[in-house]
């Protein structure tokens, strides 16, 4: 047996065409492996709180809309508290709080039909400002890139997580912006100008 440190690392692969065969199968035609696929909405009929609709695309450095991304959100109910983690039994049971989205083959456009979250507390009694944490692969992207989504009409001015990007500008890039009562556009851009902050988690 060879040494540690002869051993290479195995090349990083990109996703491919796989994530949408195994994760939204329903989604592509292969009905039958799931009656529906898998994280269709992250609420319930009667989730209590603000419903909201947020779209958005995502785009490579190039400025091109990958119609093939594939996101991952979670998000609190809307009291600020996360589904599975609540102890005190206070969570909205018709929040699971977990999606899976995938973008429109034609025209790139994704879309997410929820209510908008509460403020979550964080570990020195200060509150985050109303987010959404994205985790978005497509092709191109070895590892999935993780993200947030804050709400323009939102006091986002006191949040610890966004008070940590040095740069103060960057921090709009985080920003949905609402275009209508209860609607909001997000576009993810993965590289260049004004590419999206991605948390290292």
């Amino acid at each position: 047996m060879g040494r540690l440190d002869d051993l290479k690392e195995t090349p990083s692969q990109t996703a491919g065409p796989y994530v949408h065969i195994g994760l939204t199968p329903n989604k592509l035609g292969n009905a039958g492996v799931y009656p529906v696929d898998l994280g269709e909405s992250p609420i319930r009929d009667g989730a209590q709180g603000e419903a909201v609709t947020i779209t958005g695309t995502v785009r490579d450095g190039a400025g091109m809309i990958l119609r093939d991304a594939l996101i991952e959100i979670w998000q609190a109910d809307a009291d600020g508290i996360y589904p599975g983690n609540d102890p005190r039994g206070a969570a909205d049971p018709n929040v699971t709080g977990w999606a899976r989205i995938i973008a429109d083959f034609d025209s790139g456009e994704w879309l997410l039909n929820t209510i908008k979250p509460g403020r979550v507390p964080y570990p020195d009694g200060r509150s985050m400002a109303p987010h959404i944490s994205v985790w978005v692969v497509a092709r191109g992207i070895n590892l999935g890139l993780q993200t947030r989504i804050y709400f323009e009409d939102e006091d986002n001015s006191a949040c610890p997580v966004l008070a940590r990007i040095e740069q103060p500008e960057r921090r709009e890039t985080l920003i949905a912006r609402q275009t209508g009562p209860g609607h909001y556009r997000f576009d993810i851009v993965l590289q260049g100008d004004g590419e999206t902050v991605f948390f290292d988690i």
